[in-house]
C-alpha cells in the first residue's frame, strides 16, 4: 500500500493560472480586454486582481474541487449575510451573464467578487486577538439567522471520513505507521499524528449533542482584513462554510492562532485576548467551552488531512505535504501543554 500511495500521491499537478484567468474574466466581462494580476491570496485557490473602469474586482478559480453544488452554496451564505447587520464586510458576488460561478474549459469553476479595503492583520499586534474574538463572535451571532435554500456541501469537522474522502481511515493509518519512501524524514511527527486520529475518533460522537448552526469554518487572521484602527473590515474565503457546531468557529481561530513559537505564557495571553473579544460579541455554553481544548486538535488534524488529500489528488507536492506533517504535530505537543492555561483563558467566552 506505500508503494501504491507514493505512485499515486507523487505526481503534481500543472495549472496555467494566468491563461485560466484570462478565460474567467472573458466570460465574467464578454468582449472586453482585461489584465488581471496577482496579490494577496489564500492557500487553496488561485486569485488575480483586475480593474474594470475605476472599480477594483476579485477573481478566485477554485483548485479544491470542481463542484458547482458547493460553490452555490458558498455564494448564496453570502448574498443572504450581506443583508444582515455586521460590523465589516464580506464578499459581494459578482454574476456572470451565465450566472454568479463559471466553469472554465479544463473544468475549473470561478467565481468574481468585488473587492474589499483593509490590510491582514497582524496577529501578533497588541489588540490583534481581541479583534479577531470581536469578528469571529459577530459573525457568528450573524450566522446563527442565516438561512438559505441549499443543503451544505461539507460536513461538519467531526465527519473525518465523510470530509476527506480521499483519505480513508485504514489508508492515513498506514500511511502514518509506515510512510513511503518520500516521506521517511516524517516518520516520528506521522507516527503522532497516527496516535492522535486514533484517540480523537473515539471523542467524536459525543459532541454531536452540542449547539450546530452555518459557520464560516477556516476563520483565522488570513481570511481577514482589518482597517487602519485595527478593527475587522472584512472577514474573506467563505469556500468552507457549512453546517457545524457552533463553537467549531471559535476553536478554529484558537486553533491557528496559538500555532507559533511563542512561549507559553505569551500563548495563554493571545487566548485570553481572543476570549475577551469573543465574549462581547457572543457566548458559549459551558459544555462548548469544555470541548474546545478537543476541537483545537481536531482543527489541526482536519488541516493535515485536507493537504494529504491534495497531494493525493496531485495539487500539492510532497515539500508541501512535509510542512503540514512537521506542523501538525509540533501543535499537539504544544497544545499539550496549554490545557490549564487555556481553560482559564476562555472563561469569558462562556455565559449561556
Amino acid at each position: 500500500m506505500n508503494d501504491e500511495w507514493q505512485e499515486a500521491w507523487g505526481a503534481s499537478a500543472v495549472t496555467d493560472a494566468d491563461a485560466a484567468a484570462r478565460e474567467a474574466l472573458a466570460r465574467f466581462f464578454p468582449g472586453e480586454r482585461l489584465t488581471a494580476r496577482g496579490g494577496p491570496s489564500g492557500m487553496n485557490n488561485t486569485t488575480r486582481y483586475v480593474e474594470r473602469q475605476g472599480a477594483l474586482y476579485v477573481l478566485r478559480v477554485y483548485e479544491t474541487h470542481r463542484d458547482e453544488e458547493k460553490v452555490g452554496f458558498e455564494l448564496a451564505v453570502l448574498t443572504a449575510l450581506a443583508r444582515r447587520p455586521l460590523p465589516f464586510r464580506v464578499p459581494e458576488p459578482v454574476p456572470a451573464p451565465e450566472g454568479v460561478c463559471v466553469r472554465l474549459e479544463d473544468g475549473r469553476l470561478a467565481a468574481l467578487f468585488r473587492h474589499i479595503d483593509g490590510a491582514r492583520p497582524d496577529p501578533t499586534r497588541p489588540g490583534a486577538a481581541r479583534g479577531l474574538g470581536r469578528a469571529a463572535g459577530a459573525l457568528s451571532e450573524a450566522l446563527r439567522g442565516v438561512r438559505v435554500g441549499l443543503r451544505p456541501a461539507y460536513p461538519p469537522y467531526y465527519e473525518l471520513d465523510a470530509a476527506h474522502p480521499l483519505c480513508p481511515t485504514e489508508a492515513v493509518e498506514r500511511f502514518c505507521a509506515a510512510p513511503p519512501a518520500t516521506f521517511q524524514g516524517c516518520a516520528a511527527p506521522l507516527a503522532r499524528l497516527g496516535q492522535e486520529l486514533e484517540r480523537i475518533r473515539r471523542s467524536l460522537p459525543a459532541l454531536r449533542s452540542l449547539p450546530h448552526q452555518l459557520v464560516h469554518g477556516d476563520l483565522n487572521a488570513s481570511n481577514m482584513l482589518v482597517r487602519p484602527d485595527g478593527e475587522a473590515a472584512a472577514v474573506l474565503d467563505f469556500e468552507f462554510v457549512t453546517r457545524d457546531l457552533r463553537v467549531m468557529e471559535a476553536a478554529v481561530c484558537l486553533s491557528d492562532l496559538l500555532n507559533g513559537d511563542r512561549g507559553a505564557a505569551e500563548t495563554a495571553e493571545l487566548a485570553a485576548e481572543f476570549a475577551a473579544g469573543y465574549g462581547a460579541a457572543s457566548r458559549l455554553s459551558a459544555s462548548e467551552a469544555e470541548a474546545i481544548p478537543l476541537l483545537l486538535r481536531l482543527r489541526r488534524l482536519d488541516v493535515f488531512l485536507h493537504f494529504l488529500g491534495r497531494y493525493r489528488d496531485g495539487v500539492d507536492d510532497a515539500d508541501k505535504l512535509r510542512g503540514f506533517i512537521d506542523g501538525g504535530a509540533a501543535a499537539l505537543d504544544r497544545f499539550d501543554g496549554l490545557r490549564e492555561p487555556l481553560a482559564r483563558a476562555i472563561r469569558p467566552m462562556i455565559g449561556e
